[in-house]
């Protein structure tokens, strides 16, 4: 049996793909450690999962709501990912030698993870829990690439290894990417060893109280979420969307998350919940409203569900994109839309003969065929097995799923 090191970073679509993946191959018999946020990774991973606390700068993500596009992506990396890496490098280089793992594997916006075990020799393998990057969002924007990859590469000089060159956004030992090919359209993967397993779907924690006997079994029934990282810059949406849900009442019951406590008036047909159970509660609605964040889509498109998606920034307009063009969604504007344009937009996904939830439900059997968490712990077994030696042993194809 062999010993995988999880690094991840303090955000939670980036850990809860990761948790199905961590519980599979413990249930096949290896042993898994986490490195990242200790109170985090227990909240969702379970109160006796083993963690290696990293120093993490901050309780999170935090920009001003109003900063997008190329100002959006530099300050990501320059004022978050980079200073997290830095910070996070001594925990993983302890928790290296603490758990002495025969496989890391690091999200990809966890950079130390893959800098510390390349500098250590250690076989990694990126965790992508975003499609957008595997496209390369940043061709036409070469300025913004080259400041990336310098950026990048003084991190690589500080804490892994200088002499390497390649990008520790993807492992040559392997790339586990949470999506499927529906999404990627023609784009060529990173690598050769790209492996496209579908949305990790597995039982989560619960501690939520929703009120399920409020759902309406005779009305279709719209979720509305904004992700969990976007409570700063989501007021003016979801009061939009609360009107367009009650102007629907007669045949759509919403269901609006919002944990910034931003709705002061809401009508008595619309459920509004700080947090709520996401993939239970998936299985019970007709239709999702979103930002575009990669889990949010891929969960449910696997449940077969149409989308209305609103980006507001990082890789959120790519993702829309994406499901705008499998014809399993409409997109409209994040900043501008209104009531009327958004009920709009819902009743477009809801129609039966529009086309959307037939994309959507075969985007979801092509996802559930390949097979989430198990395939993913499948390729991690192989590509620990292999050693170091992997990047020139492995030949698997990603067009293959598991």
């Amino acid at each position: 049996m062999s010993r995988f090191l999880l690094v991840v970073p303090p955000l939670v679509g980036h850990v809860n793909p990761l948790v199905g993946v961590a519980d599979e191959l413990v249930r096949r018999g290896h042993q898994v450690a986490w490195a990242g946020h200790a109170g985090q990774i227990r909240r969702l991973a379970g109160a006796d999962t083993t963690v290696y606390d990293c120093v993490v700068p901050g309780a999170g993500l935090s920009r001003p709501p109003g900063l997008t596009g190329p100002a959006a992506f530099r300050f990501l990396w320059a004022e978050f990912f980079v200073p997290l890496a830095d910070a996070m490098a001594p925990g993983v280089e302890a928790a290296i030698d603490a758990f002495r793992p025969d496989l890391v594997l690091t999200d990809q916006h966890a950079v130390a993870g893959a800098l510390v075990a390349e500098r250590r020799g250690i076989v990694h393998v990126t965790s992508a829990t975003t499609s957008a990057e595997l496209i390369d969002p940043l061709a036409g924007m070469p300025k913004v690439g080259a400041w990336l990859s310098e950026l990048l590469g003084a991190l690589r000089a500080r804490i892994g290894d200088p002499a390497r060159t390649g990008d520790p956004r993807f492992s040559p030992h392997g790339v586990i990417a949470f999506t499927g090919r529906e999404l990627l359209g023609d784009a060529p993967p990173p690598n050769e060893r790209t492996y496209l397993v579908g949305p990790a779907i597995a039982p989560r924690a619960d501690r939520s109280d929703f009120p399920w006997d409020e759902l309406d079994p005779a009305r279709a029934t719209v979720l509305v979420s904004l992700g969990t990282a976007n409570a700063d810059a989501g007021g003016r949406f979801l009061a939009e969307a609360v009107t367009a849900l009650d102007r629907l009442r007669d045949r759509v019951q919403g269901v609006v998350v919002d944990p910034g406590h931003t709705l002061t008036e809401v009508p008595p047909g619309v459920l509004v919940r700080e947090h709520v159970p996401q993939l239970d509660l998936l299985a019970r609605v007709d239709a999702v409203v979103c930002h575009g964040g990669h889990n949010t889509v891929c969960e449910s498109l696997w449940h077969g569900l149409p989308l209305v998606v609103a980006p507001i920034r990082d890789d959120q307009p790519i993702v829309a994109g994406q499901v705008v063009d499998a014809g399993a969604g409409v997109r409209v504007r994040f900043g501008r839309v209104d009531a009327a344009r958004l009920g709009a937009a819902i009743e477009t996904v809801l129609d039966p003969d529009g086309g959307h939830r037939a994309a959507a439900e075969a985007i979801g059997r092509s996802l559930r065929a390949a097979g989430g968490q198990s395939a993913a712990a499948t390729h991690l077994e192989r590509i620990a097995g292999q050693g170091p030696a992997s990047p020139t042993a492995a030949t698997a194809s990603v067009s293959v799923p598991h």
